[in-house]
C-alpha cells in the first residue's frame, strides 16, 4: 500500500458504503475503494447483480464486503438498514438514481414520487444519518453524485435534472458547511457515462464527451477533499462553461432539448 493510498484508508475509512453499487458507476466506485483499502457496504436494488459483484471484489482484493438488496425508494426500509450498521462508516456514496424518460405531462405521477424519494429523500436520509458519527469523529466524506443536465432546464427529463440540480447545490452548500469539521463533500457534476442505464439516443451513438464509469470514479475521488463540485472529462467541463456562463438561458434549455428529445 503507497502512502497516498494509506492516507485516503485513514481519512475515509474504514468502510465506505456505496448506494446504487450494482453495476456501472456504482461497480467501479465498489472496484476503486475496495482498491484503496476500504471494507465495504454495497446497497442496490437487484440482489443477483450485488452478490456477484461481492463475490468478485472479496475474491480479488481480499476486503470485507458486505450486500443488501433494497429498495431505495423505501424508506422505512432504508432508515431500518441504517440504524442497524454496527459499522465506523467513513466514506457514503450516493449513486442511486431514478430516471424516467418522458414528457411531464406523459410521466406517471407515481415515477414522480420515485424521483422524489429515490433521489432527493434518501441521500438527504442517508447524509442526516451518517454525516453525525463522521463529524463527531472529525473525518469522513460524502460522494453525490449529479448530472450535467441539472445545470439547466431538461425536456423529457425535467424532474429527473431537477432532482440532480437539487443533489449539486446540495453538497455545494454542505461543502461550506462540514470542511472546516473535516469532513469532504463533493457532487460528481457527469456527464454521458458508459453504463448500463445509459440514457442513449434512438441512433444509439455516444454522446460527445461519454467517458467509461471508472474515469468517471477516478476523477471524483482524486478531487475529494479539495472541491465541492467535479466534472470528469474535458469535454464535460468546457461544455459545462459554454451552457451555463456563455449561453443565454433559453438557448442552453433548446440545445438540451435537441439531445434528449430522441431519448427512449
Amino acid at each position: 500500500m503507497n502512502s497516498e493510498t494509506a492516507i485516503f484508508k485513514v481519512k475515509y475509512g474504514p468502510w465506505a458504503l456505496i448506494a446504487g453499487a450494482s453495476e456501472g458507476i456504482g461497480a467501479a466506485f465498489s472496484e476503486a475503494l475496495a482498491g484503496r483499502g476500504l471494507k465495504l457496504i454495497l446497497i442496490a436494488r437487484r440482489e443477483n447483480l450485488l452478490s456477484d459483484l461481492a463475490k468478485d471484489i472479496r475474491a480479488r482484493h481480499g476486503t470485507e464486503v458486505e450486500e443488501y438488496a433494497l429498495d431505495l425508494s423505501n424508506s422505512a426500509s432504508v432508515r431500518n438498514l441504517i440504524s442497524s450498521l454496527d459499522k465506523e462508516i467513513g466514506l457514503v456514496v450516493y449513486n442511486a438514481a431514478y430516471s424516467p424518460i418522458g414528457y411531464f405531462k406523459d410521466v406517471p405521477f407515481k415515477d414522480l414520487e420515485n424521483i422524489i424519494t429515490v433521489n432527493i429523500q434518501t441521500p438527504l436520509l442517508m447524509i442526516k444519518r451518517l454525516s453525525t458519527p463522521m463529524i463527531e469523529r472529525g473525518k469522513g466524506g460524502i460522494i453525490l453524485m449529479s448530472s450535467l443536465s441539472g445545470i439547466q432546464g431538461s425536456p423529457k427529463i425535467a424532474t429527473y435534472a431537477a432532482s440532480k440540480s437539487f443533489n449539486t447545490i446540495l453538497a455545494e452548500g454542505l461543502w461550506h458547511e462540514l470542511r472546516e469539521l473535516n469532513v469532504d463533500v463533493l457532487a460528481c457534476v457527469a456527464g454521458a457515462v458508459r453504463t448500463p442505464g445509459y440514457l442513449t439516443s434512438a441512433n444509439e451513438k455516444d454522446a460527445p464527451g461519454t467517458l467509461d464509469p471508472l474515469e468517471v470514479v477516478e476523477e471524483t475521488l482524486e478531487t475529494l477533499g479539495s472541491a465541492p463540485t467535479v466534472t470528469p472529462g474535458s469535454f464535460n467541463r468546457f461544455a459545462k462553461f459554454i451552457m451555463s456562463r456563455l449561453l443565454p438561458r433559453k438557448r442552453a434549455i433548446r440545445i438540451m432539448h435537441n439531445n434528449t428529445k430522441d431519448l427512449i
